[in-house]
């Protein structure tokens, strides 16, 4: 009998305690199981992650407090995958379990909902009032029903109800009610639709990898609108034949109504939900129906990877491109490596689909790591969109000025809604204007806390950092001279609703970015109307780029293409070119042909001229030379070690002491470049300094970061950040 429990307390010290097992809880607690237990004086939460027999600790051991539930929270195979994101991703082990479980299922104090029901025990009539016979027929219809619904229903009072339950006609009784996030009265359901020759074959090959019950990583390459999703469902139809559970990603909240509204049309109640949208009481609800095995499909974001499903298949990485999957806090995971990991696992079929895959992802099918398959025609054989690029200098040069709006696309929104049809924007800019300036003394509006300038924000009337979220009341005069008179630069998708306003009076629009997305169920909201076409346009950031399939949009116009192209990142033309394609893939997706509009200031770009062929390969090529010249990723491994803290000489003499330890005990294959300024210097009223390491091998570079973190101390003040595999040198 082993009789030592190792346990991962949620305090940040990397390390794992032995504790007794009390008699009374041996046979309750198992591998995965929470537990409290006493620590320096507190009783604080922790995680039982292995049992043994004896304990190389020599003094009197303390026993386990309390175990929570019947069964263990975490599965065997989960912890597994939190120690490997612990040790890959530089991260302490109490992070990456805190990571694989909601915040609400840790905690106490959140309970199944339960309420009062009422059901029909005797049908006699006989002596009742005319309320008390309506309540009778009204619970006829159906087997129960909540007793606020009754009332409701009858326009009744209690007593009425109470005075049936004495006569024993009606039974009375607490029962547990779900929270549902997922609530559609309209939803129809679907059967699988026949597929084309390229999607069967995708689906054969997917299939095959099931069945074949060991890991593997399949990458569902399909151009826009190729019916990506189709090929998902009946794949998961596969898997449920075979009494296998599936998992879904996909990149966005935004995304998930719609994807969860086909996937529950398709599969009914044994679809769950896990985003960072639902409310605690939903979030507990949806993971405890997992848990109890009665959901067996889940679809969400980043984190319904680590969902506890049973008899887990298949996992799905919708738009496995998308940064979104990168974690911004410890650990700092990247859901598509580690739903490959999590499939090594289980031993299941990991599925990786885009229209613009990564290439990282093309890298490894290049190398034989990953399976390919290709969806090269859209469903129905419809045609994919004409791409028009609009030289914007040119158009300036033209009519005499700058423009948000050129004339071909002007023209053609006034054709596609004179037509019914609907239209979508894209800029990637939120707010009204990205800076304000004095034109009289060149005073601009910048953040004490982060360097860069405010955006400003009309419908709110403020300026508002964008990094660290402070805000100011919008200055009726120069805070430097006084000068009333403010020249906006760079417009955002505030401003370009309002100029929409004004070109197209009588034309109904929707804009969807983080601020006009705040209030829950927004999203859907917004993406509902939209759909039932009650909006004519729809202006947006990158959350409507992708996974948004809208038959009657024949019109997409990029506004500013320009903008992720400066930013100084290698990334930055791989990035243009993905969100490029992903919002031309917006149009057309009915029977109409589509068109795209994208205005741009570097109509030569390489990234530019791809995205208007829907050629990867033109930009790729060129990219991936320079990468391995540079040794950036896919070629290696990218790690951006980051120190910050409020004094930057403290920062600077830190980072420059670690730097120099680092270089002496790193292999020589390491590629390591020297601390400098972060592309965002100051954020949140910290300095940042960074330093850069690249190898083939993560492991030549976080052994050394490990081994110096756990010996060398800093200033309280000093906070290091270990990000391996950066998406962003920012």
């Amino acid at each position: 009998m082993k009789s030592i429990a190792n346990v991962v307390i949620e305090v940040s010290l990397d390390k794992e305690f032995d504790y007794k097992i009390p008699k009374k809880l041996q046979s309750s607690i198992m591998i995965g199981s929470q537990v409290y237990v006493p620590f320096h004086g507190r009783e604080l939460r922790g995680f039982v992650v292995g049992l043994k027999k004896e304990s190389s600790y020599v003094k009197e051991l303390k026993q386990i407090k309390e175990v929570v539930g019947d069964r263990p929270f975490i599965p065997n195979n989960i912890i597994k995958l939190a120690y490997w994101i612990a040790d890959y991703y530089c991260a302490p082990i109490e992070n990456a379990v805190k990571a694989v479980l909601p915040s609400v299922i840790r905690k106490k104090g959140i309970a199944h909902r339960k309420k009062l029901l009422a059901s029909l025990v005797s049908h006699k009539k006989e002596g009742l009032s005319e309320t008390q016979k309506k309540i009778i027929d009204l619970l006829n219809k159906q087997q129960e029903m909540l007793i606020s619904e009754i009332k409701d229903k009858i326009q009744c009072s209690d007593s009425p109800i109470r005075t049936l339950e004495k006569k024993k006609i009606l039974k009375l009784e607490y029962k547990e009610i779900r929270r549902d996030p997922f609530i559609s009265s309209n939803l129809v359901p679907t059967k699988p639709f026949t597929l084309m020759e390229e999607q069967k074959k995708a689906l054969d090959s997917i299939c095959k990898q099931i069945d074949k019950r060991t890991s593997s990583a399949v990458l569902l390459k399909g151009v826009t609108g190729s019916g990506k999703t189709e090929v998902y469902l009946q794949a998961i139809k596969y898997s449920l034949e075979l009494s296998q559970g599936a998992i879904v990603l996909v990149p966005e909240i935004a995304l998930t109504p719609q994807t969860v509204q086909r996937f529950k049309a398709r599969f009914g109640e044994i679809v769950a939900v896990l985003h960072s949208n639902l409310s605690d009481g939903e979030r507990h609800d949806e993971w405890h129906r997992i848990h109890n095995k009665s959901a067996k499909i889940v679809v969400g974001a980043r984190s319904a990877l680590f969902a506890p499903i049973d008899n887990l298949g298949l996992i799905i990485v919708d738009e496995e491109h998308e940064p979104t999957y990168k974690q911004e806090e410890s650990p700092r995971y990247h859901a598509r490596d580690v739903a490959v990991m999590r499939g090594k696992i289980e031993n299941c079929c990991v599925v990786l689909g885009s229209a613009t895959p990564s290439l990282e992802t093309c890298f490894n099918v290049q190398e034989g790591r990953y399976y390919n398959t290709e969806l090269s025609q859209r469903v129905d054989n419809r045609k994919m969109p004409h791409i028009r690029i609009i030289n914007m200098a040119l158009e300036a040069e033209t009519i005499g000025h700058p423009t948000l709006f050129s004339r071909e696309l002007v023209d053609g929104i006034y054709e596609r809604i004179g037509k019914k049809e609907q239209v979508i924007l894209f800029l990637n800019r939120r707010g009204f204007s990205s800076s304000l300036m004095c034109e009289k003394c060149g005073y601009v509006s910048e953040c004490t806390e982060c360097s860069v300038t405010k955006s400003y924000h009309k419908f709110d009337n403020k300026l508002i950092c964008h990094i660290c979220g402070s805000e100011e009341e919008f200055p009726s005069k120069c805070p430097n001279c006084g000068d009333p008179n403010y020249k906006y630069g760079g417009s955002g998708t505030e401003k370009i609703e309002e100029i929409l306003g004004k070109l197209f009076p009588n034309i109904r629009i929707a804009r969807m970015d983080s601020d006009s997305m705040r209030i829950k169920d927004s999203y859907q909201k917004v993406l509902d109307a939209f759909r039932l076409g009650k909006t004519d346009i729809l202006i947006g950031t990158q959350m409507i780029t992708k996974g948004l399939d809208f038959p009657n949009v024949t019109l997409v116009g990029v506004l500013n293409a320009d903008i992720s192209i400066h930013v100084p990142d290698f990334r930055a033309g791989e990035r243009t070119y993905q969100l490029l394609t992903q919002v031309a893939g917006r149009a057309g997706r009915g029977d109409i042909p589509g068109e795209v509009i994208i205005q741009t200031y570097n109509p030569k770009h390489p990234a530019i001229k791809a995205a208007s062929k829907l050629d990867e390969d033109i930009y790729s090529l060129n990219d991936l030379i320079f990468r391995k010249q540079m040794m950036y990723p896919p070629f290696s491994h990218l790690i951006l070690i980051t120190f910050k803290g409020p004094q930057e000489s403290t920062v600077i003499k830190c980072i420059d002491s670690f730097y120099n330890e680092l270089v002496d005990i790193i292999p020589a294959s390491v590629k390591a470049v020297r601390p400098l300024p972060a592309g965002i210097k100051k954020a949140k009223g910290a300095y940042r300094y960074q330093i850069m390491l690249c190898d083939e091998q993560t492991v030549k570079m976080t052994k050394p970061i490990k081994y110096l973190l756990d010996n060398v101390r800093f200033p309280k003040e000093i906070k290091v950040i270990v990000d391996v595999d950066a998406l962003s040198l920012s």
